[in-house]
């Protein structure tokens, strides 16, 4: 029966669903009786491990439900599974890279068999609605199948070399390096774990998977897809716990760290892993606070719908959720208006609702920011719109806000410069085109910037001097997110990355070798 559902990506999610929804009428009760409150174990060279401190997570949409029962790993359980990993290597990297990939092919199969289960965990660990849950684990599979074909595509990442001489034979070859820790965040718990595990085992290397702690399900799920896909034994473990990621990091058998999380953690790991006898290699995704431009020559409609899309979907705990639009003076008011409108109409609530478009934040920090961030903006700002967290009745039990749109902030004022992680829209009056990109492009992070104009100047402009990684022009879907594997690299500049490249693109599993030059005489 799900073989005939609609296929839901970041770009198609206005398109008819019904037959998806009425399906998921069907299948959420069975889900949350089956798998919801279960008790979950880590995972070394494919057996169960309980080493550590048991512990419980809880539904951000509903306190006194428990998602799942865990175990924080301890430094034992840590260095089990990174021993498994460098146990694995051997014959994991030694491998054909074509046996390789018929192994990682299958793992991309099984999660496509389970990708309603890894939805629906993702729906009820991080409170994300049906089609963003859904779509993240669509997304998982194209990752791990774009991987491979680029591996494929790249003939194993070797290359003949021209030749000094004649009888020497020289070649280039990229090759893996070791053992990786892969930290990943919770807000797309399947989509940036399979991101970062697939360009990691693709490429020959071995992994210890360090989860969110509030993403233990979809982290069990994914090793129980990988065992069904015969990953041998060692390839990928797995430990949870808030623990785990410290003790990661200051493990010696460790050779690298592939981070997708917050500044602060990814460039103290970068500067460790940068201080030893040698570097190794850190892989960091750390955020963004994404600018959106929209032009007094911009189709108002199509940017608001954009700009309300990308704030406001994942309740903005997205990296590369819009936070602050810079917009032309001379139709700020009209645009801040339609804003108005569109946020009036979000439906925020329980994502177990096919109408819900908007869940919760997904913890009580993440209220204590929205708190702070809405008396600095009522301060210094005006409130457009929100401003409140949503209590009593169907909210009583979540973490819930509302969708929040502040305008007249000081240029320079935190709010404009932070990652907020919240559904929290600062709008922006300048000028110019130019004087809002110059503002936008005075910020630390660099990941994700987009475009309304219809003018093909302004837009040939703003492609040539926008300091982020992703550029979007016109895109009704969501003015800075949608990144979608093998059509948008996902690449962070300045602060939101350490070298430039990123994931979802050509450039991705490089980044997980080494180069090695190899000349041999003959004769």
């Amino acid at each position: 029966m799900t073989k005939a559902l609609p296929r839901v990506t970041y770009s198609n999610i206005a398109a008819d669903f019904g037959a998806l929804h009425d399906w998921l009428d069907q299948a959420l009760p069975r889900f949350r009786k089956a798998s919801i409150g279960q008790a979950w174990p880590n995972v070394v060279a494919g057996r169960h491990d309980v080493s550590g401190r048991a512990y419980e997570v809880h539904c951000p949409f509903d306190h006194d439900l428990i998602v799942a029962r865990l175990v924080a790993g301890d430094r034992k359980a840590v260095k089990s599974a990174v021993a498994a990993a460098r146990e694995a290597f051997p014959d994991w990297s030694g491998m054909d890279w074509k046996a390789r990939l018929k192994i990682m092919r299958k793992w991309a199969k099984e999660i496509d068999r389970r990708k309603y289960d890894l939805g629906m965990a993702a729906l009820y660990e991080v409170g994300k609605s049906r089609l963003e849950a859904i779509g993240e684990a669509e997304e998982a599979v194209d990752l791990i199948e774009w991987y491979c074909d680029e591996m494929e595509r790249n003939k194993g990442f070797v290359r003949p070399m021209a030749r000094a001489l004649k009888a020497e034979e020289t070649s280039c070859q990229l090759k893996p390096v070791g053992v990786f820790a892969v930290i990943a965040p919770f807000n797309f718990p399947v989509a940036l774990a399979c991101n970062m595990l697939g360009a990691c085992l693709v490429a020959g290397n071995t992994a210890v998977f360090k989860p969110s702690p509030q993403s233990g399900l979809t982290a069990a799920l994914l090793m129980e897809t990988a065992e069904a896909a015969g990953l041998p034994p060692g390839v990928v473990n797995m430990i949870n716990g808030e623990e785990a990621g410290p003790l990661l990091v200051d493990c010696d058998g460790v050779d690298g760290v592939a981070f997708t999380g917050s500044h602060q953690v990814g460039m103290r790991i970068f500067r460790k892993f940068a201080s030893g006898p040698f570097a190794r290699p850190v892989i960091c995704e750390m955020g963004g606070k994404n600018p959106a431009y929209v032009s007094a020559r911009a189709d108002l409609e199509r940017a608001a719908e954009g700009l309300v899309r990308s704030a406001f979907g994942l309740s903005g705990e997205k990296c590369s959720a819009c936070s602050v639009a810079y917009v032309e003076t001379a139709v700020v008011g009209d645009l801040l208006k339609r804003l108005k409108v569109l946020a009036e109409a979000i439906v925020t609530g329980n994502p177990e609702d096919r109408r819900t478009f908007m869940g919760p934040v997904i913890n009580e920090a993440a209220i204590e920011r929205f708190h702070k961030a809405v008396k600095a903006a009522r301060s210094k700002g005006r409130i457009v719109h929100g401003g409140d967290r949503l209590a009593g009745g169907s909210y009583a039990k979540g973490h819930f806000v509302a969708p929040t749109i502040v305008a007249e902030l000081p240029p320079d004022h935190w709010i404009n410069k932070e990652e907020l992680f919240l559904p929290f829209l600062s709008v922006q009056a300048c000028a110019s085109l130019d004087e809002g990109i110059q503002l936008g492009n005075r910020n630390v992070y660099g990941l994700c910037a987009g475009l309304y104009s219809e003018d093909p100047r302004e837009i040939e402009r703003f492609l040539a001097i926008a300091q982020a990684g992703v550029l979007y022009v016109n895109r009704r879907s969501g003015a800075t997110t949608g990144a979608w594997p093998g059509v948008q690299s996902f690449c962070g500049w300045k602060g939101s990355g350490v070298d430039g490249k990123g994931g979802l693109g050509p450039f991705t599993i490089p980044r997980y070798m080494r180069e090695q030059s190899l000349t041999i005489m003959r004769g």
